[in-house]
C-alpha cells in the first residue's frame, strides 16, 4: 500500500531504502482515488523506530494511505526532539473534528503505574472516547491494548512474576476470523511487557472475543463482537534488533533481565538475532487495513 507521508519525515528515507512503496505527496494529489486516513497515536519514546516499524506495515497493499500523527500534549517527549514533533505530530485540538478510516495506539513504558497515575491519562481518555465515533477501527498495541480494554471495559493487569521477553508460539482461537486469515497454524509474535490481562476477565465480557492466545505468553489479540476495536499484546511491528536493544539496554543498567526467550540463536546473546515473526506481522496488519478498515469503512467519512 502506497503510504502518504511528509517528504521531510525521517522515516521516508529509511523505507525507500528497503524499497517500501512511500508516494510523495504530489503524486498522490494526481491520483483520483479516496486514500484511507490512519492517524497513529505514538506513545513510545522511541518516536522515529516506531513511526518506520509501523509505515512498514502499512504499506503492503495496492491502495494509497494517508498518515496524520498524533501526540498527547500532557507528556514532553524525551528522546526525540521538540522541532521533529512540532513538524510532524498533531495534538488532539487539530484533528478533533476529522474522522479517519483507521487508527493505532501503541504501547508505553509506563506498566509500572496504575492507569490513572499516566501523566497523559485523561488526555488518553478523552482520545479514545472520541475515537468511538470518529475512527471506524482502532488497532491498540501492547500497553495501548491494555489501556483501551480498562477504559472501555474495566478490565485489569495483572503484574507478572517476570517480564514477558522474547519471541512466543501463537495459535488462533477462531481460524475462521479475517484477521487471522492466512497464517500459519503457529505464528510467532515479540512481546516486552512486565503485566498481563487475564482470558479469564476477558471471557466475562460477553462483548469480546479473544481470537489469538499463547500458551506461554497468554492473550495476544483481543475484538470486540463488531470488529472496530482490536487490542494487541504483542510486537509484531518490531525490528529485528528491537528485543536486543532492549535488552542490552537493561544489561547495562545491572538490570536483572533474562535473555529473550526464542530470539538470539543457541541463547548466543552474540549472534544476529533470527526474525520468525516478519511475515506473520505482514498479514494482520495487513488484514486489518483490507477487511476492517477498506471494505468497511463509508467511502464518505461523515457517515462514520
Amino acid at each position: 500500500m502506497p503510504i502518504r507521508i511528509d517528504d521531510a519525515l525521517p522515516a521516508k528515507q529509511n523505507l525507500e531504502i528497503e524499497n517500501i512503496f512511500v508516494m510523495s505527496n504530489m503524486r498522490a494529489d494526481m491520483q483520483d482515488i479516496r486514500p484511507l486516513k490512519i492517524i497513529i497515536l505514538n506513545l513510545m519514546p522511541t518516536k522515529l523506530e516506531t513511526e518506520t516499524q509501523l509505515l512498514r506495515l502499512l504499506s503492503n497493499s495496492p491502495l494509497q494511505v494517508d498518515i496524520d500523527f498524533l501526540q498527547v500534549e500532557s507528556h514532553i517527549a524525551k528522546n526525540v526532539s521538540k522541532s521533529h514533533m512540532d513538524k510532524f505530530y498533531k495534538v488532539f485540538n487539530d484533528i478533533k473534528n476529522n474522522r479517519y478510516d483507521g487508527m493505532i495506539i501503541t504501547g508505553a513504558p509506563v506498566e509500572h503505574l496504575e492507569y490513572e497515575e499516566v501523566d497523559y491519562w485523561d488526555e488518553l481518555c478523552r482520545i479514545m472516547e472520541w475515537s468511538k465515533k470518529n475512527v471506524y477501527s482502532t488497532f491498540h498495541i501492547c500497553w495501548g491494548a491494555q489501556a483501551g480494554l480498562y477504559y472501555h471495559y474495566g478490565i485489569k493487569k495483572h503484574k507478572l512474576p517476570k517480564k514477558m521477553f522474547g519471541v512466543f508460539p501463537h495459535r488462533s482461537l477462531d481460524v475462521t476470523h479475517p484477521l487471522m486469515r492466512g497464517l500459519d497454524d503457529e505464528y510467532y509474535v515479540p512481546h516486552s511487557r512486565h503485566t498481563d490481562i487475564s482470558r479469564q476477565d476477558i471471557a466475562q465480557v460477553k462483548q469480546l472475543q479473544i481470537i489469538s492466545y499463547s500458551e506461554m505468553s497468554g492473550v495476544h489479540i483481543v475484538s470486540d463482537m463488531d470488529c472496530r476495536q482490536f487490542f494487541v499484546t504483542g510486537h509484531s511491528e518490531y525490528d529485528r534488533d528491537t528485543l536486543a536493544k532492549e535488552y542490552f539496554r537493561d544489561k547495562a543498567k545491572g538490570l536483572d533481565i533474562d535473555i529473550p526467550y526464542n530470539y538470539f540463536p543457541n541463547d548466543d546473546e552474540n549472534l544476529v538475532p533470527i526474525m520468525s515473526w516478519k511475515s506473520s506481522a505482514s498479514l494482520i496488519f495487513s488484514n486489518w487495513l483490507n477487511y476492517f478498515v477498506y471494505q468497511k469503512t463509508p467511502y464518505d467519512l461523515s457517515q462514520l
